[in-house]
């Protein structure tokens, strides 16, 4: 199921016109996607929050005025580097049709046996790229990590995906360690 978004275009604003929008609770971003026009937008900062806090993985439906709604990915996120706060958000149009590639969320599972004799779990990319139909596309992959010893670590190669899903990042990519203190 697809969260819910109410989303409104926006005209091109210059710095000061962006940073009143952001101040009034809005996040501007844009939709693009292939043999599609780019959406120029905004939307409720305080509802993407809460919708990032829930994983920020999966399908998104964007309500445009007029009962047009459009389904994205999220595609990319920019914060302020002091603050943190949301800055810029940029969405990938999903057509059915279509091959997409995505980021999907890697769900670590458990808690490693190495961190009771003192090892520090370290993540080092939270996030894996794949290509798939949007009909085959999990929002999230899970990695059970409860097994990891002091010295363990777990790669791209480790995660077991659906066979509709092709994997783009390196078989070699580094997920997560547990590691010395």
């Amino acid at each position: 199921m697809a969260a819910c978004i109410h989303t409104e275009r926006r005209p091109r604003l210059n710095s000061s016109g962006l940073r009143n929008l952001r101040q009034g609770g809005r996040l501007p971003g844009v939709v693009f996607g292939k043999n599609a026009d780019n959406e120029i937008i905004h939307i409720s900062t305080k509802q993407f929050e809460k919708w990032l806090k829930q994983g920020t993985s999966g399908f998104i439906e964007l309500q445009m005025e007029g009962d047009r709604s459009m389904t994205v990915l999220l595609e990319d996120l920019q914060r302020n580097p002091v603050t943190g706060e949301l800055v810029h958000v940029d969405f990938q149009l999903v057509q059915t049709g279509e091959i997409i590639r995505t980021k999907l969320g890697v769900k670590f599972v458990g808690t490693p046996i190495g961190t009771k004799s003192g090892g520090a779990v370290q993540i080092q990319d939270p996030f894996v790229e794949v290509e798939a139909f949007p009909k085959d596309l999990p929002s999230t992959v899970e990695l059970d990590i409860s097994a990891m010893e002091i010295g363990d670590t777990r790669f791209v190669k480790d995660l077991i995906l659906p066979p509709n899903v092709t994997v783009i990042s390196g078989d070699n990519e580094l997920l997560i360690s547990v590691s010395k203190p």
